[in-house]
């Protein structure tokens, strides 16, 4: 029988490939619908020898091949543990759950339970997946990346239930397991909080900018708000270029941030109280600047936001002898040679806001 079973899987194997491509993209476009951050997502087809194997440590167990129910199976990894049960909810609502074979071991609460894990379904593929396989259940873990990190060890070291654990090593088990879920929980602590700064930004801006530090998130709020997008829009004006204002560059805030810690300006305040004072001088360094630096900017078909930034760091780098324009452009992480700009850059403080000063 179990023979019978095998050649059958491997007849199969083709459709069930098919399953797997079309329930890990089925998967994605779900997520990715509901606006969920997910780490990744991966699928796998169970090999004939592994199929071999569980057949032989379950003599009887299966009659058809429908009776095994991971044959085909998906990986969702997500960056925090509460969002385990946001994708597990997810995949309640969408799909039929086989509650026979599923399970939440991430609910399983006792204090000295073996192992830290997340939440395993069976599932029934919808028929237009792979129409010639309807019905067929499938198999999804979902697990936090810790959740992850732990079973994958856990399975290395062929640890599969709490009696297989010497006794000597239980007590570090259990200990792993609660700093693993500490870790989880503060992670989450971290993410409420920075979404938290993020949402609160815009008020604390108005009211007390010389509180509010230069970072990525305050910096990334800024490029969008005045006085930085007005002086954006006179620099690409005098360019004749249009600002692009949704230039999709993460790192970018970052590096704006560098820059700035860099030439001595640390706060919201502070920066708003430089380009107030200065914002002439920055527009017109940037207008006589950009043009010898093309090869930085029009490629982009535009101006990126922030430049008016970038144009004052030059600015006092060139203006304080404790600076080096060199250091902003390795800050920047421009392409070209560092050495080249930044004496393009004094070239043109030297005639443009010296002697013109």
């Amino acid at each position: 029988m179990d023979s019978d079973l095998l050649r059958a899987y491997e007849a199969a194997l083709p459709g069930y490939e098919r399953l797997r491509d079309a329930v890990v993209a089925h998967t994605t476009r779900l997520l990715a619908a509901e606006g969920l951050k997910i780490h990744h997502v991966t699928g796998r087809v169970k090999k004939p020898a592994s199929l071999a194997d569980k057949l032989r440590r379950k003599p009887g167990r299966y009659s058809q091949l429908a009776d095994v129910t991971d044959l085909v199976g998906v990986r969702v990894i997500t960056y925090f543990a509460s969002d385990v049960d946001v994708v597990a909810r997810l995949m309640e609502e969408h799909h039929v759950v086989d509650w026979a074979n599923s399970n939440d071991k991430s609910r399983m609460h006792d204090p000295d339970r073996f192992g830290y894990l997340g939440v395993h379904y069976v599932l029934r593929a919808e028929p237009d997946l792979v129409p010639e396989l309807p019905g067929l259940t499938y198999e999804v873990q979902i697990r936090s990346i810790l959740q992850h990190a732990w079973a994958e060890i856990e399975h290395d070291l062929g640890y599969k239930s709490r009696e297989a654990v010497p006794r000597e090593v239980r007590r570090r088990f259990y200990r792993l397991a609660g700093l693993l879920e500490m870790a989880d929980e503060e992670f989450m602590a971290i993410d409420r909080l920075s979404r938290d700064y993020a949402a609160t930004l815009p008020a604390r801006v108005a009211q007390t900018p010389d509180s509010v530090f230069i970072d990525a998130p305050s910096m990334t709020y800024l490029l969008g708000a005045s006085p930085i997008r007005d002086l954006d829009t006179r620099i690409a004006a005098a360019l004749g270029v249009p600002l692009l204002a949704d230039w999709p560059d993460p790192e970018r805030p970052q590096r704006l941030a560098s820059l700035l810690h860099y030439v001595g300006v640390h706060s919201v305040g502070l920066l708003q109280k430089e380009l107030a004072r200065g914002g002439e001088d920055v527009v017109r360094f940037a207008a006589a600047l950009l043009p010898h630096l093309r090869e930085l900017w029009r490629p982009a078909g535009g101006l990126r936001p922030g430049s008016c930034v970038v144009n004052y760091g030059l600015l006092r780098a060139c203006a304080h002898p404790d600076t080096d324009p060199a250091e902003v452009v390795r800050l920047l992480d421009l392409s070209g040679s560092a050495a080249q700009m930044a004496d393009t850059v004094r070239a043109v403080y030297a005639r443009e806001m010296t002697l013109g000063a």
